[in-house]
């Protein structure tokens, strides 16, 4: 099976449902192109393909569709080629990028120009391929690029001068018929003074204005659609106000084709009807660029330039020059370039971007930081260790862009709908026509085209379209923002049914670096001394207790001493000499073998035991020192998070592979429903399918390397994001934050989003289903109420502007765990883990 390369589209003039249908219809048809997903609020059009060259038969039938894809073209400066062969390598390596339309590589310029399809590919792969292939490129000159949000607010900026202008061309139409009709004196007067005939041919000639002006693009791409036997929205505008026009233009200059009874111009239908639907769109185009905010506000934390030393100097260069092993210099308050290590200085780094912590982080040499957060007073040198598309925050871009352009589900229902709706519509507009001929009363002609006109105007699937890819990309964003990364977007779907969720225990409950809890000195010993001694051996051995142990010892200022003759005794402890005398460390049994009387602090020790801590005798000289108790404390925010995980209604499980005794000591200090302990990384996969067993869905929080395989077999992988990228390359969802808030706040946006989307749809779906009856004349027979076309059109653009408002609101959604509860910190009691096991 030849391998898939997946690609992204972006789109151009999709304005419906029914226009994705056509997008995706035609990209599935074509040779070597799979798993079509077109999203229509982020206008992108995803695919697979089985080699390079489809992208542009792709390009080429979106065209042909009269959707056209956006491309851009970008010229780089390439280096180290001197002949023809090297011209010809260049060329083919770019040409074999998924998406590279047309490549152009100039010997005499050293240069290379290549036009893309925008979204498929970004100039950093194309950097990447030609420098690959031992020819370093920079970038010369991009166009076509802009971002999202500034071309939404461009296109925002044209609908309003479009709506504008045909606004203040149909006002005298309306005015002059509409007057008339409400007010008999009006039309008496009109008819008084310019004439009916008159007042005709001026609505006449305004109304052509505003259909061949502002209106034009209905029936530039409705036309050729409907033609084609492939109608979308635009062909049901063209339809609607083409036919009131028509009608009204025959009535006008040609009267004899009509009864009398039915010579009437319904030229404000067709003028309005085109404000009311560039009104919506402006609207649409408005709230669009808003739902990409979160995007813009993470692309705003790029830094533009750094200050690196070159040659011994410092100097200002574009991050897109930096490269791995660059020494950037951070001054106090600015942003921190690039993801690196700190070589030199000190200083608070705000991380709160990525972690959600409003406290910043302490930074000094050796400690990591990330492109994006920003420096506080001090002053950093930094080793750059990830540049370019390789730093987190370009990661995280792409994978919030990922996770909005993703398809749910859900929206196959959509999908499956609106693929017969706007033919159907148009059936049942002729339907309506027919019925008001036959057995309509007097006037039955205009009757049946105002019915008509309005089941056209009225059944625009603008709505359906829309009302699952805007709350998605605004839900995701919103995550994004509180520190949520979904990477793949169906899991915002799948999340909202989970009824479990299991965790890891190391490093997700629990800090996953164990910490002096107790020192219990034996009669006579001196802490500072025992301390001391005990350190000393330990700093000597690599077990994370020992580590635990030195750090206590350095955290309270114990004298350094020097251990000679280490041993480790396995399975026992370690001993080793100190300032002339023997230092054991060890368990019980250690004690025993060599001889020392433990009974003093037994009791002792069995408490630490029950409590969960890892408990171990330190004998000094021959004699019993001390009773030392170690344990990996419960995160501050574990407990808290687990209550609001219960609060949810979700039933909450640990899976460790530590032992029973102090698996269940946490579990009972954090509220967990549910252990299982003991067991290996695969164990961790069938202690998945046994919380499955009675037909819920489950959810898997890790961090660790041992946790890939649990991500992965969830029905919901979460990975803690200051796990191992195995971890994180796992999961569905990434927490950027170190603690089980980001989990509680996953299932809140989860909640929400879903919520959110079935609202849309609901509306959707229920406004289509509601007024295409009232629209084809239902009401009349009882009431005598028939709908306007306008008050069709302006309720078709109300339709599409609550979907996209209602979607909106989804980025009020606030942290479901304030600071307060967040930082409540766990008893002593739940402190409880021996070295790690997992």
């Amino acid at each position: 099976m030849s391998e898939r390369h997946p690609v992204t589209l972006s789109v151009e003039g999709m304005s419906c449902a029914s226009c994705v249908g056509r997008v995706e219809r035609g990209l599935s048809a074509l040779d070597g192109v799979g798993d079509v997903s077109v999203n229509l609020a982020s206008e992108t059009a995803r695919i697979t393909v089985d080699r390079p060259d489809r992208i542009a038969a792709a390009v080429g039938t979106l065209d042909d569709l009269g959707y056209p894809a956006r491309t851009a073209t970008v010229t780089l400066n390439v280096e180290s080629m001197s002949c023809a062969s090297c011209v010809g390598r260049v060329d083919k390596a770019l040409e074999a990028i998924p998406g590279v339309l047309d490549v152009n590589v100039n010997l005499a310029s050293e240069s290379a120009t290549v036009t893309y399809a925008e979204g498929a590919v970004s100039p950093d792969d194309l950097i990447a391929a030609s420098t690959g292939i031992g020819y370093p490129a920079t970038l010369a000159e991009a166009m076509g690029g802009e971002d999202r949000t500034a071309r939404k607010a461009e296109e925002a900026r044209g609908l309003a001068w479009r709506t504008g202008y045909a606004a203040a061309l149909a006002l005298p139409v309306f005015v002059i018929e509409m007057g008339g009709h409400v007010f008999p004196a009006f039309h008496h007067w009109v008819n008084a003074t310019i004439g009916q005939q008159t007042s005709w041919i001026l609505q006449f000639v305004l109304t052509t204005l505003v259909l061949a002006g502002p209106g034009r693009v209905f029936y530039r791409k409705g036309v050729p659609a409907l033609l084609k036997g492939a109608p979308d929205m635009n062909s049901l505008v063209a339809v609607g106000t083409g036919a009131a026009y028509l009608y009204s233009v025959v009535a006008t200059f040609l009267p004899g084709l009509l009864p009398e009874a039915v010579r009437a111009v319904y030229f404000e239908a067709a003028a309005v009807i085109v404000v009311l639907i560039l009104l919506g769109r402006f609207l649409e185009a408005r709230a669009k660029g808003r739902t990409g905010a979160a995007i813009q506000k993470l692309l705003g934390l790029q830094v533009r330039t750094a200050r690196v030393m070159r040659d011994g100097e410092s100097v200002e260069v574009a991050v897109d020059e930096l490269v791995l092993g660059d020494t950037v210099i951070v001054r106090p308050g600015e942003r921190i370039a690039v993801d690196g290590e700190v070589i030199e200085g000190a200083s608070h780094v705000d991380e709160s971007m990525l972690t959600g912590e409003p406290v910043p982080a302490e930074k000094g040499a050796g400690d990591a930081v990330t492109g994006g957060t920003v420096n506080g007073a001090g002053s950093l040198t930094v080793r750059a260790t990830r540049v370019g598309a390789d730093t987190t925050l370009a990661q995280i871009i792409r994978m919030v862009e990922e996770a909005q352009g993703a398809k749910l589900p859900i929206q196959g229902l959509v999908d499956r709908i609106t693929l017969w709706f706007v033919p159907a519509v148009m059936t049942a507009a002729a339907l309506t026509v027919l019925v008001w001929l036959v057995v309509g009363p007097t006037p039955a002609l205009t009757l049946a085209l105002v019915a008509g006109v309005s089941v056209l105007i009225i059944a625009c699937p603008c709505a359906m379209g829309l009302a699952t890819p805007t709350s998605i990309m605004v839900g995701t964003g919103r995550a994004a923002e509180l520190g949520v990364l979904f990477r793949r977007g169906d899991a915002l779907q799948q999340l909202d049914s989970v009824g479990v969720v299991a965790l890891d225990k190391t490093g997700t409950v629990t800090e996953g670096r164990p910490e002096l809890t107790d020192l219990v000195l034996a009669e006579g010993a001196d802490r500072a001394d025992v301390l001391s001694k005990i350190a000393a051996v330990e700093d000597r051995s690599e077990h994370p207790i020992a580590a635990a142990i030195v750090r206590a010892a350095r955290a309270e200022g114990a004298a350094a001493a020097g251990a000679e003759d280490f041993a480790s005794i396995t399975g026992h402890g370690v001993r080793a000499t100190v300032d002339g005398v023997e230092v054991l460390i060890g368990a019980g049994r250690l004690m025993d073998r060599e001889g020392i009387d433990t009974g003093p602090l037994r009791a002792r020790e069995a408490e630490l035991a029950g409590r969960g801590r890892t408990a171990l005798f330190a004998a000094v000289d021959g004699r019993l020192a001390a009773l030392v108790g170690v344990a990996d404390p419960v995160k501050p925010a574990s407990r808290a998070a687990i209550a609001a995980l219960h609060d949810k209604g979700l039933a909450v499980a640990m899976i460790t592979g530590d032992k029973r005794e102090t698996a269940e000591a946490i579990a009972r200090e954090t509220g967990i429903d549910h252990v299982v302990a003991g067991v290996l990384p695969d164990g961790k996969v069938a202690a998945l399918e046994e919380l499955r067993r009675d037909g819920r869905r489950v959810a898997f929080v890790g961090d660790g390397i041992n946790d890939a395989p649990a991500l992965a077999q969830a029905d919901v992988g979460i990975a803690i994001g200051t796990g191992t990228d195995v971890a994180i390359d796992s999961a569905d969802i990434v927490l950027m934050s170190g603690d089980l808030r980001g989990v509680v706040n996953a299932f809140e946006v989860s909640r929400r989003t879903m919520r959110n989307i079935r609202q849309n749809l609901f509306w959707a779906f229920a406004y289509n289903t509601a007024l295409i009856p009232v629209a084809a004349g239902a009401l009349y027979p009882a009431f005598g109420v028939l709908l306007s076309p306008m008050l069709a059109a302006g309720a078709m653009a109300l339709s599409s502007v609550f979907v996209l408002t209602n979607a909106l609101r989804l980025r009020r959604i606030a942290p479901a765990m304030d600071e307060g509860r967040a930082a409540e910190p766990a008893a002593p009691a739940g402190a409880a883990v021996a070295a790690p096991a997992e």
